[in-house]
């Protein structure tokens, strides 16, 4: 299937900043609440017309320095200054989210050597690494995972918390829709913690 093919098969969004047009899951989608302030809908399930940004930083900086939530809604709306952070805050929230859903489902080991053993026996769906962890040690269990996502938006601190640690630095969750859930989440996520990814 050509990538045509891709976009006739499901309903598809245009960011209103890149003109990019792809599938709306691919997008971040916006509503325009009652009070006429401009909301992140992440999870997509707010009432409204969608106005669509491609999920990174410097679209959704650009959408609002050049006041296109207003040309897209066709209305004055408020828009808050600091709209990036928040949509980083939501995200980061919600890829923490799943991986905890993980955990407490038994679907996600921390520690080296727990993650060498997943590795091993096939057993990633995703390989979480502190974004601050040593690079030897990331490599190795990369290199034992080819082709598996990697997601090391995460300092090992917030990895530590998801676990009742201080820290955590390798993390994996089992093949599923928990772990492809937080793929997807945490593929948002980077577009906004761009300068935290190795």
């Amino acid at each position: 299937m050509d990538e045509d093919d891709e976009l006739r098969k499901g309903p598809n969004r245009r960011c209103i900043v890149t003109g990019t047009v792809g599938p709306k899951e691919n997008l971040l989608r916006f509503v325009v609440g009652p009070d006429n302030v401009v909301v992140p809908d992440v999870e997509g399930r707010l009432p409204g017309r969608g106005i669509w940004l491609s999920p990174r930083r410097d679209v959704v900086n650009t959408a609002v320095s050049k006041r296109l939530f207003a040309k897209a809604a066709r209305r004055a709306v408020s828009v808050p200054e600091d709209l990036a952070d928040r949509i980083e805050k939501l995200l980061s929230r919600r890829c923490l989210d799943a991986l905890a859903l993980a955990r407490r489902a038994a679907q996600a080991v921390c520690g080296f050597e727990k993650v060498k053993a997943e590795a091993k026996a096939r057993r990633i769906g995703v390989l979480v690494q502190a974004g601050d962890a040593a690079q030897d040690g990331r490599e190795k269990l990369k290199a034992l995972a080819p082709g598996v996502t990697v997601v090391d938006q995460f300092d090992a601190v917030e990895l530590g918390a998801v676990f009742g640690r201080d820290h955590a630095v390798h993390v994996c969750v089992a093949p599923g829709g928990l772990a492809r859930r937080l793929a997807a989440e945490a593929a948002f996520l980077a577009g906004f913690r761009q300068d935290r990814t190795p």
